[in-house]
């Protein structure tokens, strides 16, 4: 008994920290790479171009192929061991071993292999960028449920203090200090911020289900996030001149080494193409048998009389008959030899060289060439316009990085004024100095306030992110 309320317990124990964990963005990023569906097709790539390799490799392997072949034939069939024409029932097999290699194909198999290496890496940075990607989707839905959580805190915080307004602005129209119109100006803006208060929660749970959509977590009634500690962590990047971040862009970001290795690919093709126009030489080795069970006949002498005189001619000029003695045969039927005797003695063997050499091909070999120059030229210009385009996204991510900075400074100057024209507005309103309508507006510029600062926060805190993943930090390792 007392086992089994203790295994009960440990479960609501268990099911309760399940119930309450939060998690970080470190977990969301590793989970999501981990299990994001784009990311594994991209792993599927990467694994299609490891059998491309091994099909490479294979080409510089020797062919090897064997033959068995078993009939059985009934009626005027050609006995494959005799090659004579016989009516009977008869079993036969055949078997053959061919041994087929490419001594020179114009280095195609060395291109081959050579692709396949270059397409792998390729694969291999489409994995890397769709992993930076994720964890940048992840990072900024996870940073938009903390900006939704900051500012309901916000709008809740504010509510209390206006709560309080409410039971004092209440004892000072009951005493007569204050009109009733305040007290109804007070209840007006709770009202509005009540409202504010439920989309902000809102917003809070729309963000969270799309951040767990985002990670393919289905569970999202209890799912939630690690609000706190995210502040911002500047690892030096943003003092850095924006060339020495395009730099490093362009050295590190897949996008650039992507293009690179398409135009590697491009010029790989091209040889490839080009090696049509030279001879192929290829050796080969055969061996082959055959067996059968039919009976044949054989001419034995007959041993009671072992010569006939048969007249083979006439002399012509005196008409004299001319005799030969010959042997007195009789055909006998004998049995098949054993199987392993006629796998022996009907057995061959075919060696030798190929060279085939391109003459014409109704110009196809010329069209492949002249269009795998053009990929490769177009190629070409598609690496030019990556380095463009990542200089152009970088210059704009490093202006966005500063502007957002500013914009966050701006909003604390702004935070820091709004707090003393609401601290004083207060201290009127308290003394009865101001009427409630002011001090409602001045208590909404506040609320505005923190909320623009907490949404210059944490914009300022991605595009900064953004900058260091450009600059060429791992996206797992960025500080938060």
């Amino acid at each position: 008994m007392k086992k089994s309320i203790i295994v009960l317990l440990l479960f609501f124990v268990a099911f309760g920290q399940a119930q309450d964990k939060k998690w970080t963005l470190k977990e969301c990023v590793q989970y999501a790479l981990e299990n994001n569906i784009s990311i594994k097709q991209s792993e599927l790539d990467v694994e299609l171009s490891e059998v491309e390799r091994l099909t490479a490799k294979g080409n510089f392997i020797p062919s090897l192929n064997a033959g068995v072949g078993v009939s059985e034939n009934t009626g005027l069939s050609f006995n494959p061991i005799t090659n004579n024409a016989q009516t009977t029932t008869f079993l036969s097999a055949s078997g053959n071993i061919n041994v087929g290699y490419t001594l020179f194909d114009g280095l195609r198999n060395f291109r081959q292999l050579q692709r396949a290496d270059i397409s792998r890496l390729a694969s291999q940075y489409r994995l890397d960028k769709m992993k930076d990607d994720i964890s940048l989707f992840v990072a900024n839905g996870y940073l938009t449920v903390i900006l939704n959580k900051a500012n309901l805190e916000v709008l809740k915080s504010q509510n209390e203090v206006t709560k309080e307004q409410i039971k004092r602005t209440q004892e000072l129209v009951d005493a007569g200090s204050l009109p009733r119109g305040d007290l109804l100006e007070i209840k007006a803006t709770d009202a509005s911020e009540q409202q504010q208060i439920i989309n902000a929660e809102n917003n809070v749970q729309i963000s969270l289900i799309s951040l767990a959509q985002l990670l393919l977590i289905k569970d999202y009634e209890t799912f939630d996030i690690e609000d706190e500690g995210y502040n911002i962590v500047d690892g030096g990047v943003a003092g850095k001149d924006v060339s020495e971040i395009i730099a490093a862009a362009k050295e590190n970001r897949s996008e650039i080494k992507i293009a690179e290795q398409n135009v590697e690919l491009a010029e790989i093709d091209l040889k490839i193409a080009k090696g049509v126009n030279w001879p192929t030489l290829s050796a080969f080795f055969g061996y082959n048998t055959r067996y059968a069970n039919t009976t044949s006949f054989i001419q034995q002498v007959d041993p009671n009389n072992p010569t006939v005189t048969q007249q083979i001619g006439t002399v012509e000029a005196t008409g004299q008959t001319v005799v030969g003695t010959f042997p007195n045969t009789f055909p006998v039927e004998v049995a098949a030899d054993p199987l392993v005797d006629q796998l022996y003695q009907n057995d061959g063997i075919g060696y030798g060289l190929q060279l085939n050499i391109p003459i014409l091909n109704g110009f196809n070999t010329k069209g492949n060439i002249q269009r795998s120059r053009v990929s490769l030229e177009r190629s070409k210009f598609q690496l030019e316009q990556a380095e463009l385009d990542l200089e152009s996204t970088v210059y704009q991510a490093y202006v966005d990085a500063k502007g957002a900075l500013k914009s966050y400074e701006a909003a604390q100057l702004a935070l820091e004024s709004q707090e003393l024209a609401y601290n004083y507005a207060k201290e009127r309103y308290d003394v009865g100095l101001t009427n409630a309508f002011d001090f409602s507006q001045s208590k909404l510029r506040y609320d505005n306030s923190r909320i623009d600062l907490n949404r210059a926060k944490y914009d300022y805190i991605f595009k900064l992110k953004v900058l260091e993943l450009y600059f060429g930090i791992p996206a797992i390792e960025l500080k938060f």
